[in-house]
């Protein structure tokens, strides 16, 4: 059964077939064509095209297939060219004629993009919270961590110091950008195609506007030849999974670093590593290295989706048959990463004396301009000072803190208590500013963190 063919004589080329066919991906539309079909006999009965008899069995037997889907005893048949087909042909074996019916004044082309847009909004709240258990996660481990110190890096050279909590949240921020863009997404994608047939609209007095909301949708399309080709919200939603991607590879390149022999910062769980299957002494951190790698995968499929796009004509072309694969694969491959990098997060070890150590007298260079600074020397005089400081430090093959206090004073106008100055953690809670890296700073940093998780009631 296919649901055209009615001008044609032969049959399509099993080749061709097989190209054509979608159902190999698109049955996971199942539920939502299923919940779109019900909304659309609800329509039609409502504007008098079917009976109250034949919507009630139309939809008993939607419901009836619905089941069938949910219990996993659904049967596919080798002429289901995609889940449209399969559900129809299914419905028929049901309730008969009647079945034939149901698609009056509708379309797959405006089907499949509601079936699409539904999709994608019951997906959106499950990586809505999967990105808040991530983050939930860095909170946790940054309460923990209010005043381990670490190297804080620009150009991936030792820069000042800053707390392990502020790094973290660092991230946690990025990750509320992506939690923002998707909810944003959602009044795109709440616009509803269906009852706009394959591109001029519907001949028959359907109620869009209540269509719309018995679906969950906020509004019909306004357009109909725009509304069964416009696929911008894939393409947006892929954007939001890329730069989701993009952070978490950010992260993840990170942790690969701070695991290192050489930094030695922090170590994974057996839980959370791989081995070498010829070096017995490995322990890799793979599951960021694969997170970092997916990144790419991810803007991969942005990229593929943009450029099917580009070159389309008006209306349903079925090139568009490409934008459900990439965006069913982004999605499965964030619900995949997320949880695994909040697990590897929250059983890590730190090792926060190698954090400490690794702070150097050179990282206060900027403490050392501040206090020129307080003393009313301008701050491209004290920057220029700190920075002799350093140089004269590393010709006499010492850290700057060695310096002699004659050593100091033969630079710039330097006291005896310069040597407060290399206290990291004075350093450190000076930063007491909105956004620092200050214990206190990072306390409120995380209060606010905390109300984006958990929003007040309205």
């Amino acid at each position: 059964m296919t649901l055209w063919g009615g001008c044609f004589s032969g049959k399509l080329n099993p080749a061709a077939w097989a190209l054509n066919t979608s159902l190999p991906f698109d049955k996971r539309l199942a539920k939502q064509d299923v919940d779109g079909s019900i909304a659309w006999a609800s329509a039609l009965a409502q504007a008098g095209v079917l009976t109250d008899e034949e919507s009630s069995r139309i939809i008993s037997g939607l419901r009836a297939v619905r089941a069938e889907f949910e219990s996993g005893v659904f049967a596919f048949a080798e002429s289901d060219e995609d889940i449209h087909t399969a559900i129809e042909r299914r419905l028929g074996e049901l309730v008969g004629a009647a079945a034939g019916k149901l698609h009056t004044g509708c379309s797959r082309n405006d089907q499949v993009a509601t079936d699409f847009r539904l999709w994608i909004l019951e997906t959106l709240p499950l990586l809505d919270d999967a990105i808040k258990r991530l983050q939930s996660t860095l909170v946790t481990v940054s309460e923990q961590n209010l005043t381990t110190l670490m190297p804080g890096y620009t150009h991936l050279q030792r820069a000042q110091p800053v707390t392990l909590a502020h790094w973290l949240l660092s991230h946690f921020w990025a990750l509320q950008r992506d939690r923002e863009r998707l909810a944003d997404l959602r009044e795109r994608v709440a616009i509803l195609p269906l009852g706009c047939g394959a591109l001029a609209g519907t001949a028959f007095p359907v109620d869009r506007e209540a269509l719309a909301k018995s679906l969950g949708f906020d509004t019909p399309a306004p357009n109909s030849l725009d509304a069964v080709s416009d696929r911008d919200f894939a393409a947006e939603f892929l954007f939001c999974a890329a730069m989701t991607g993009v952070h978490l590879s950010k992260l993840s390149e990170a942790m690969v670093l701070f695991t290192t022999t050489e930094f030695g910062f922090i170590e994974l769980t057996d839980a959370y590593s791989t081995g070498s299957s010829l070096m017995p002494q490995k322990k890799n951190p793979d599951m960021f290295e694969l997170a970092r790698g997916k990144s790419a995968t991810l803007i991969g499929l942005l990229t593929g989706l943009m450029s099917t796009l580009k070159g389309l004509p008006s209306a349903y072309d079925k090139d568009l048959q490409e934008d459900k694969q990439p965006v069913f694969q982004a999605t499965d491959t964030l619900l995949a990463i997320l949880p695994v990098l909040a697990g590897a997060l929250t059983t890590m070890t730190i090792n926060k004396e190698r954090m400490s150590a690794a702070i150097d007298s050179s990282m206060l260079a900027t403490d050392l301009a501040d206090y020129l600074v307080v003393k009313g020397i301008p701050f491209r005089e004290a920057h220029a000072a700190a920075g002799k400081a350093v140089r004269a430090a590393a010709e006499k093959g010492l850290s700057v803190d060695q310096l002699s206090l004659n050593e100091w004073q033969a630079i710039g106008p330097f006291d005896a208590d310069v040597y407060q100055v290399f206290d990291a953690m004075k350093s450190v809670e000076k930063k007491s500013a909105i956004g620092g890296t200050s214990p206190e700073s990072v306390k409120k940093q995380i209060q606010q963190a905390k109300s984006t998780l958990t929003p007040a009631s309205p």
